[in-house]
C-alpha cells in the first residue's frame, strides 16, 4: 500500500460519506417516530372528553375504559418521543460529532502524506539538478580537455593559446568535481530522504489512517446498537401500556353501565294509577224487551245538585278547563203517559226532546283551552332553575343536593386547613416578631371564618332541603299506596263523571244546563272559570313566587289543589280569594279527596 495514497484517500472519504449516510438515515427515522408521537397525541387529545368541571356525564365502564385506553395511548406516543430522542441523542448527534473529528483528523493525515510527499519530490528535485549540472560539467570539461590537446598537437599554435586552453581545462576539471561531490552528495540525501519516506513517515500516515477507519467502522457498530437499544428500552413500558389497554377492556361491565343509566334517569315518581271508566251510554234509556224510550228509574234517587256539579267539575280535563254545559234533560214534562187496553200506563218520550238529544250529539264541538291556561303552564315550566332544584324530581333533585353537600363540605374543609394554618402563622409571629406582623394576619383570619360561616349554613339549608325531599318521598310512597287500596275498595262505586262517593245511591247524574248560547266559541279564549278543587294542601316552606304563573305562599297557609302534579314537580293551587298559581310540589303537603265536592 506504499503507492496506494490516492486510492486511501478515496476510501477513507467514502467511509466518511457513509457514515453520513447513516446519520441522514437515523435522522429520517427521528422525524418519523417525531411525527408518529404527535400524531398519536392529536389522535388522543381530539377523541378526549371535553367536559367543564360541571360535567354530570355518567360515567360509564365502557367510557372509562374508552378513556383509559386514550391515557395509555399517550403514554404509549410517549415512549415514542423518547426513542426519538434516545436516538437523536445517543446515534444522530454521537455520529455528527464523530463525523467532524474524522474529517479533521484525515485531513491532517493526508496533509501530513502530502508534504512528506513533497519534501521527497523536492529533494528528488536537488538531486537530478545537481546530476544534470555535473553532466554538463563534465561535457565542458571534456570539450576543454579535447581543445587543449588540439592547440597541443598544432605547431601553428602559441604558447599562450596553449597555456589558456590548459587553464580552461583544469578549472572545467575542477568544476566538474565539484558538481560531482554535489551530486553524489545530494543522491545520498535523497536515498535517505526516499526510504525514510517508504519505510518511516508514509507506513505511519498509513497506521493513522487504517486505525481512523477502523474507529469509524467501531462506531458504526455502537451505533447500530444503540439504535436497537433505544427501542429495547421502552419495550417493558409499552409492553405495560398494551396490559393497561387489555385490562381497560376487561374493566367493562354491561350491568354497572345498566344501574348507571337507571341511576342517571330515576325521577322518584309513582307509577299513573288506572283510568275510570266514564259511562257516557246512560243519557239515552232505552228498554230492551221493545226497543221504546222509558224513564229512567226514580225510586231511591235523591238529586243532590251541589253534589253532582261537584262531581262533573271534579273531573281533570285534557287542559285543566271543565266541559261546556250538557243538553237539557229529559224531564218529567216532557212525556206523557198512555194507556194500554188492560188499563195499566206506562210513560214514553214526546218525538222533540228525542230530536233534540240527538241534534245536540251530533252537533257537539270540542273545547280548545284559553290561551290564559297555556301561558300560565308555559311560563312555570320554562321558568330558569331554582336554587333547592325544585325543578327537577325528586331523585333527580335528591342527588344534586348530595352533589352539592359533598362539593360545599370539600370547602369547608379546604377553609377549615386554612384558618389552622393561619393560626399557626399567627403564633409563630406572636413568639418571633422578626418574622411578622401578627395583626396582618388578623383581616384574612376573619374572612376565612365568615367563609366557613357562610359554608356553614349553605350546608345546613341543602341539608334541610335533602332531608325534606327524602320525607316527600317516602310520605309520596305511603300516600300512593293508600290511594290504590282505596280505589281498588271503591272501584265498584263510580260515577259517569268520574268522582266516587261513599254511598251507592248517591251515584246518580246532576241535571244537566241548557243548551250553550250560539256564540259560546267566539268566548272560548275569554272563558276564566274557576277549576273545581280536587284536595287542599299545606304549605310546609315559603315559597317567594316571582316567576310569572306562580302562587306565593307562606309557612303553614292552607290552599286548594285545582290540578296536580303531571311530573314536573310543580301544582296548580288556588287561595281563598281565587288567587291562582303553581307552587313547588316538594313545597306543599297534599291530600286529595276522593268525593270531591267542586270548587
Amino acid at each position: 500500500l506504499k503507492d496506494q495514497f490516492d486510492n486511501l484517500d478515496k476510501h477513507t472519504q467514502w467511509g466518511i460519506d457513509f457514515l453520513e449516510k447513516y446519520a441522514k438515515f437515523v435522522k429520517e427515522r427521528i422525524e418519523i417516530e417525531q411525527n408518529y408521537a404527535k400524531q398519536l397525541r392529536n389522535l388522543v387529545k381530539k377523541y378526549c372528553p371535553k367536559r367543564s368541571p360541571k360535567d354530570e356525564e355518567p360515567r360509564f365502564t365502557s367510557c372509562i375504559a374508552f378513556f383509559n385506553i386514550l391515557n395509555e395511548l399517550n403514554d404509549y406516543a410517549g415512549q415514542r418521543e423518547v426513542v426519538a430522542e434516545e436516538m437523536g441523542h445517543r446515534v444522530y448527534g454521537e455520529l455528527m460529532r464523530y463525523s467532524h473529528d474524522l474529517k479533521t483528523e484525515r485531513k491532517m493525515h493526508l496533509q501530513e502524506g502530502r508534504k512528506a510527499q513533497q519534501y521527497l519530490d523536492m529533494c528528488w528535485k536537488q538531486m537530478d539538478n545537481s546530476k544534470k549540472k555535473f553532466e554538463r560539467e563534465c561535457r565542458e570539461a571534456e570539450k576543454a580537455q579535447q581543445s587543449y590537446e588540439r592547440l597541443d598537437n598544432d605547431t601553428n599554435a602559441t604558447k599562450a593559446d596553449v597555456e589558456k586552453a590548459k587553464q580552461q581545462l583544469n578549472l572545467r576539471t575542477h568544476m566538474a568535481d565539484e558538481n560531482k561531490n554535489e551530486y553524489a552528495a545530494q543522491l545520498q540525501n535523497f536515498n535517505g530522504e526516499q526510504h525514510k519516506h517508504y519505510y518511516i513517515v508514509i507506513p505511519q500516515i498509513y497506521k493513522q489512517l487504517q486505525e481512523m477507519d477502523e474507529r469509524r467502522t467501531i462506531k458504526l457498530s455502537e451505533c447500530y446498537k444503540g439504535f436497537a437499544d433505544s427501542e429495547r428500552k421502552v419495550i417493558p413500558i409499552i409492553s405495560k401500556c398494551l396490559e393497561g389497554m387489555i385490562l381497560a377492556a376487561k374493566s367493562v361491565d354491561e350491568h354497572r353501565d345498566s344501574q348507571l343509566v337507571i341511576d342517571c334517569f330515576k325521577s322518584g315518581f309513582e307509577p299513573p294509577g288506572d283510568f275510570p271508566f266514564e259511562d257516557y251510554s246512560q243519557n239515552i234509556y232505552r228498554t230492551i224487551s221493545d226497543g221504546t224510550i222509558s224513564t229512567p228509574k226514580q225510586e231511591g234517587m235523591r238529586i243532590d245538585s251541589k253534589t253532582t256539579v261537584g262531581k262533573a267539575k271534579g273531573k281533570l280535563w285534557l287542559f285543566g278547563k271543565k266541559p261546556k254545559p250538557q243538553s237539557p234533560p229529559l224531564t218529567p214534562t216532557s212525556l206523557y203517559t198512555s194507556s194500554t187496553p188492560n188499563g195499566s200506563q206506562y210513560p214514553i218520550f214526546s218525538i222533540e226532546p228525542v230530536h233534540y238529544c240527538m241534534s245536540d250529539i251530533k252537533t257537539g264541538k270540542p273545547r280548545i283551552p284559553s290561551f290564559r291556561s297555556l301561558k300560565r303552564g308555559w311560563s312555570v315550566k320554562m321558568g330558569p332553575a331554582l336554587e333547592d332544584f325544585s325543578h327537577l324530581p325528586p331523585e333527580q333533585r335528591r342527588k344534586k343536593l348530595q352533589q352539592r353537600i359533598d362539593e360545599l363540605n370539600r370547602e369547608l374543609q379546604k377553609e377549615t386547613d386554612q384558618k389552622d394554618a393561619l393560626i399557626k402563622m399567627k403564633d409563630v409571629y406572636e413568639k418571633n416578631p422578626q418574622m411578622g406582623d401578627p395583626s396582618s394576619l388578623q383581616p384574612k383570619l376573619t374572612e376565612t371564618m365568615s367563609n366557613m360561616d357562610r359554608l356553614r349554613m349553605e350546608i345546613h339549608k341543602n341539608e334541610a332541603w335533602l332531608s325534606e325531599v327524602e320525607g316527600k318521598v317516602a310520605a309520596r310512597s305511603d300516600r300512593r299506596h293508600s290511594s290504590d287500596i282505596n280505589h281498588l275498595v271503591t272501584q265498584g262505586r263510580e260515577s259517569p263523571e268520574g268522582s266516587y262517593t261513599d254511598d251507592a245511591n248517591q251515584e246518580v247524574r246532576g241535571p244537566p244546563q241548557q243548551h250553550a248560547h250560539p256564540n259560546e266559541f267566539d268566548d272560548e279564549f275569554e272563558d276564566d272559570d274557576p277549576l273545581p278543587a280536587i284536595g287542599h294542601c299545606k304549605a310546609i316552606y315559603a315559597f317567594d313566587g316571582h316567576n310569572e304563573g306562580t302562587l306565593a305562599m307562606k309557612e303553614g297557609e292552607i290552599l286548594y289543589i285545582i290540578e296536580e302534579d303531571k311530573g314536573d314537580g310543580w301544582t296548580r293551587a288556588r287561595r281563598h280569594n281565587g288567587e291562582e298559581g303553581y307552587v313547588p310540589t316538594s313545597y306543599i303537603d297534599v291530600t286529595l279527596e276522593k268525593n270531591s265536592k267542586g270548587a
